[in-house]
C-alpha cells in the first residue's frame, strides 16, 4: 500500500509529537510531586484576564487543535481513506465499536450514580500518543495498519467532538449561539463565492469562538466547524486548507498539546492515591480504555466484515486490528479534556486523571508488546 506525501508528513509529525507528549507528561508529574509542587501547580492556576492559564489553554489554544482535527478530517473525507466508502467502512465500524463498548462498560458500573456523566471519558483515543507508540516499531509496521489506526483515531476524535457538543453542553445562551452560527454561515457564503484569502476566515473564526465561548456550547467546537468553511479547493498544496493544515501541524504537536499535557497532568499524587482508585468511576475509565477499546474495535470490525460492509486489507491481519485496538485505549488528551467537562468536583477530576494515566500507560504497553510480538512472528514466518 502506497502512502501519500501528506499522510507521511502527518504521521511523522504525530510520531514526534507523541514522543514529546510522553516526555513532558513525565516532567509535569515529577514537578507536581517534587519540592517545587506549590510553585508549579500555582503557576497553572495563576489568573490571567479573569481566567486561569489552564483555562486559556483548554478553551483557547485547544480550539486550534480542534481546527487541525477538522482540517485533517476534511482532507480524509475528500482525498484520504474516508473518501472511498469501501476503504472508510472498516475504520468507521471499528471507531463505533471503540466508542460504544467503553461507554457501555463505564455506564454498567456508574449508571444512576453521581459519576455517570463520565461515560464519554473512555470513548476517546489520543492520536499523537497512539501513533507515537506505533512508530516505535519502525518499518515492520504495515502501511495499511498505519492508515487504519490514523483513520480510526480521527473518526474517534470526531465522535468525541459530537459527544462534547451534545452531552457536555448545559446552559445555552441562544443569542450568542445564533450569532456564532450566523458568522459561520457568512464564512460559508465567502467559501461559495470562492474567496480564497485566509484573513477573513481567521477573523471570522476568532469572532465565532468568542460568541461560542459565551453561548454555553464548548468553544473548542468552533475549531471543527471553522475547518469546513475554509476553502479546500482540489486539496493540493496550493489550497488554503492544505497550507493552514501544514502550518498548524508543528505548533499543535510541539507547543499546544505539550502545554495541554503539562497543565492538566500537574497532579499531586498523595500517599493514599490508591484509595481513590477503588471507585466505580475509576474502574469504568480503566476497564473502558484497557478492555473496552480493543474489544469494541475488534468486535465491530468483525461484524462489519461478516456483514459484507467492509473488507480487511491484504497486508492487515486480525492480530494487527487487536493491537491497534489496544493502542486505541490511550485516551490521554481527549479523555482528560472530557473529564474537565464531565465533572466539577476537584477530587473526582484528580482520580479520573490518575485512572486515565494508568489506563493509557497499560494500553500503550500492551499494544506495543503485542504488536512487536505479532510483527516478529510474521517476519519469522516470511523468512521460513
Amino acid at each position: 500500500m502506497k502512502l501519500t506525501k501528506t499522510f507521511k508528513t502527518f504521521f511523522e509529525n504525530e510520531k514526534s509529537g507523541g514522543i514529546l507528549l510522553l516526555f513532558v507528561t513525565i516532567i509535569s508529574l515529577y514537578l507536581a510531586n517534587s519540592s517545587f509542587q506549590t510553585e508549579y501547580i500555582g503557576f497553572w492556576e495563576k489568573d490571567l484576564g479573569g481566567h486561569s492559564i489552564t483555562h486559556w489553554i483548554n478553551d483557547g489554544l485547544m480550539t486550534i487543535f480542534f481546527l487541525l482535527i477538522g482540517l485533517e478530517l476534511e482532507r480524509e473525507i475528500y482525498h484520504g481513506e474516508l473518501s472511498n466508502i469501501r476503504n472508510a467502512s472498516l475504520p468507521i465500524m471499528a471507531a463505533f465499536g471503540g466508542m460504544l463498548i467503553p461507554a457501555a462498560i463505564f455506564l454498567a458500573l456508574n449508571f444512576g450514580t453521581a459519576t455517570q456523566n463520565g461515560a464519554g471519558i473512555p470513548m476517546a483515543t489520543d492520536i499523537a500518543f497512539a501513533i507515537g507508540i506505533l512508530s516505535l516499531l519502525g518499518n515492520k509496521v504495515p502501511a495499511s495498519l498505519k492508515v487504519f489506526l490514523t483513520a480510526l483515531a480521527v473518526i474517534d476524535d470526531l465522535g468525541a467532538i459530537i459527544v462534547i457538543a451534545i452531552f457536555y453542553t448545559t446552559t445555552i445562551v441562544f443569542v450568542n449561539l445564533a450569532i456564532a452560527l450566523g458568522i459561520w454561515i457568512f464564512l460559508f457564503v465567502l467559501n461559495r463565492m470562492k474567496i480564497h484569502n485566509i484573513i477573513p476566515y481567521l477573523i471570522g473564526g476568532a469572532a465565532m469562538w468568542y460568541f461560542m465561548l459565551n453561548s454555553g456550547v464548548h468553544a473548542t467546537i468552533t475549531g471543527v466547524i471553522l475547518a469546513f468553511v475554509i476553502p479546500f479547493g482540489n486539496g493540493d498544496e496550493k489550497s488554503i486548507s492544505h497550507k493552514l493544515e501544514h502550518f498548524l501541524h508543528k505548533p499543535v504537536a510541539f507547543f499546544i498539546l505539550p502545554l495541554f499535557a503539562m497543565a492538566n497532568t500537574c497532579v499531586a499524587i498523595q500517599s493514599n492515591w490508591h484509595e481513590g482508585i477503588n471507585h466505580p468511576n475509576t474502574y469504568g475509565i480503566i476497564l473502558g480504555l484497557v478492555i473496552g477499546k480493543p474489544l469494541g474495535i475488534v468486535l465491530f470490525s468483525s461484524i462489519g466484515i461478516t456483514a459484507g460492509l467492509c473488507s480487511l486489507p491484504k497486508d492487515l491481519r486480525w492480530p494487527h486490528i487487536l493491537g491497534a485496538g489496544m493502542l486505541g485505549g490511550i485516551g490521554f488528551t481527549m479523555s482528560i479534556f472530557i473529564t474537565l467537562l464531565a465533572f466539577k468536583d476537584a477530587e473526582t477530576i484528580l482520580f479520573s486523571k490518575i485512572a486515565i494515566l494508568i489506563a493509557s500507560v497499560l494500553s500503550g504497553l500492551f499494544g506495543l508488546l503485542f504488536l512487536k510480538y505479532t510483527l516478529n512472528q510474521k517476519k519469522k514466518t516470511t523468512q521460513l
